[in-house]
């Protein structure tokens, strides 16, 4: 299923109102939108929010209206979730994810365009 355009515009819209410049780029089905090369909202093709958000608080907000832990294989994610679009249907209740991730990514030293962060390396077999 194609994600909300509507829902993507209300996130590109609550993004800037924080003064964020938001790169929209496809992902999870949707769109994630980067700020300073990383990412921190998005909205996915089951038209949930993705946010991410400082990782020791990862227990905290899963209990907030409509978090779901963001799993990849068999593993949550710590800081990122998705959310329900249901649980962010107002401005209030988005702008509390928007302020929450903004208030992380904005620690991060900003990316240069086009570069990815490096994977640790892997031990080699012997």
């Amino acid at each position: 299923m194609p994600h909300d355009p509507l829902f993507e515009q209300r996130i590109a819209t609550a993004l800037a109102a924080h003064g964020a410049s938001a790169e929209p780029k496809r992902m999870f089905g949707g769109v994630a939108f980067l700020v300073n090369g990383h990412m921190s909202l998005g909205i996915t093709n089951r038209n949930e929010l993705m946010a991410r958000f400082d990782a020791d608080r990862h227990e905290e907000i899963l209990e907030w209206p409509g978090a779901k832990p963001m799993t990849y294989g068999h593993k949550n994610m710590k800081g990122f979730v998705f959310v329900e679009a249901a649980a962010v249907d107002s401005s209030t209740e988005l702008d509390r994810w928007v302020k929450l991730s903004l208030a992380y990514v904005g620690t991060l030293p900003p990316k240069k365009p086009g570069t990815k962060t490096p994977k640790p390396a892997k031990p080699r077999a012997r």
